[in-house]
């Protein structure tokens, strides 16, 4: 594996381990103990409600945690926001436009490229097979071929640059 993919891989992997993670919990500790240290300390009513902090924390963690899945609901069922996030995503992920390395390269792809090739001949054998139809059969085994060598099919509408499945 070259330097800069590994590198690459680990930014990512930090990326997603101190946002999921690790800042998750941060925030969420941060967040309870200024709300309580600053606002409810200072505030007597709120002082008799919640006498101790593990309190406080109890209660904000079991009124936190369905708040925040209701939010994520609305977020994926209920907006707009989410389906332009996996399009901007599917538009980025060079794997849109050429195959997987591993099953799809080594097994799947060749094997439709097989059936369609014996179908096509099938139908030449029993004379039903018209001009139309072989032009479009030729054009997919065509797209086939190209996608078992590791080439790619479309055009993404991204800047990015496909690499190679090697690199």
């Amino acid at each position: 594996m070259k330097i800069s993919r590994f590198i690459f891989r680990m930014w990512y992997y930090f990326r997603v381990g101190y946002n999921i993670y690790l800042s998750f919990l941060l925030g969420f500790a941060t967040t309870v103990v200024t709300i309580y240290y600053l606002a409810i300390t200072n505030i007597p009513i709120l002082q008799n409600v919640f006498p101790h902090f593990w309190i406080f924390t109890t209660v904000a963690f079991s009124l936190g945690v369905p708040i925040a899945c209701f939010i994520g609901w609305l977020h994926i069922k209920g907006s707009a926001i989410w389906k332009s996030e996996v399009d901007v995503t599917v538009e980025a992920n060079p794997y849109s436009y050429r195959l997987a390395p591993g099953k799809e390269i080594e097994a799947y792809v060749p094997l439709y490229l097989e059936l369609l090739k014996g179908v096509k001949k099938m139908l030449e054998r029993e004379g039903i097979l018209g001009e139309e139809e072989r032009k479009r059969i030729e054009d997919l085994e065509a797209k086939l071929g190209t996608l078992i060598k590791g080439g790619a099919l479309g055009k993404p509408r991204t800047r990015a640059k496909l690499n190679s499945p090697e690199s």
